[in-house]
């Protein structure tokens, strides 16, 4: 077992910086907003950054009692859970089973839509990078609720938060609709944070403006 490493959001913000995740500017989002950050977790593409982002999911889940599976939702969560569940066993020396789902239907072989650890009678962790309608987490919670699954809750790499078309965040929304916690390794205070340590007035500003505008 490795000696752990505890997850520090500003570290994952500078290797996030570095990486081309998350960058500071203008951004018009599927919403219409514009936004002064953007956040693409796709981008996590090599094994530094996937470790360092599975060592936060990791230490989020030993804080739990209730982990049974962790599971990543097609297509980006599978790389994630994948992770998350070695960082489980190699720094905090817990075996914990994991699993996702297809997009289609497999009708041959072990067929069907999920694979991995058997969901049925499990309390499940879903593993996913951002929730911003929370439509997906939704179908993913149907899909494992039909297969006799228990949601213990939701992990996001970032929470924007920042309301949705109504007054609440779509975590919010998520949360209080499913009844389930959902936690985020960073949040747009976070970021702030960041920025306010750094000097970094004038991107500050642009964010403050925008939380005012959009903020939770």
């Amino acid at each position: 077992m490795t000696t752990p490493v505890s997850f520090h959001p500003q570290a994952f913000i500078e290797l996030a910086l570095s990486r081309g995740v998350l960058k500071f500017g203008e951004f018009t989002l599927k919403s219409g907003r514009v936004s002064p950050y953007f956040f693409n977790a796709g981008l996590l593409n090599d094994g530094e950054a996937l470790s360092l982002l599975a060592q936060g999911y990791a230490d989020k889940l030993v804080q739990c009692d209730n982990v049974g599976v962790i599971f990543g939702p097609a297509y980006k969560g599978i790389p994630f859970v994948a992770a998350t569940a070695v960082a489980l066993s190699q720094v905090h020396g817990k075996s914990v089973p994991w699993g996702f789902n297809r997009k289609e239907a497999k009708d041959h072989g072990e067929g069907g839509v999920l694979v991995g650890a058997s969901v049925a009678g499990q309390k499940v962790w879903i593993i996913d990078d951002v929730i911003t309608a929370g439509t997906a987490i939704r179908e993913v919670v149907t899909i494992l609720k039909n297969a006799g699954a228990t949601i213990a809750g939701v992990l996001v790499a970032l929470d924007r938060q920042e309301r949705g078309q109504g007054e609440l965040s779509a975590i919010q929304e998520v949360q209080k609709e499913l009844e389930i916690p959902v936690h985020a390794l960073i949040t747009m205070k976070d970021l702030m944070d960041y920025l306010d340590a750094k000097g970094e007035k004038e991107a500050l500003a642009n964010m403050q403006a925008y939380r005012e505008k959009y903020g939770i």
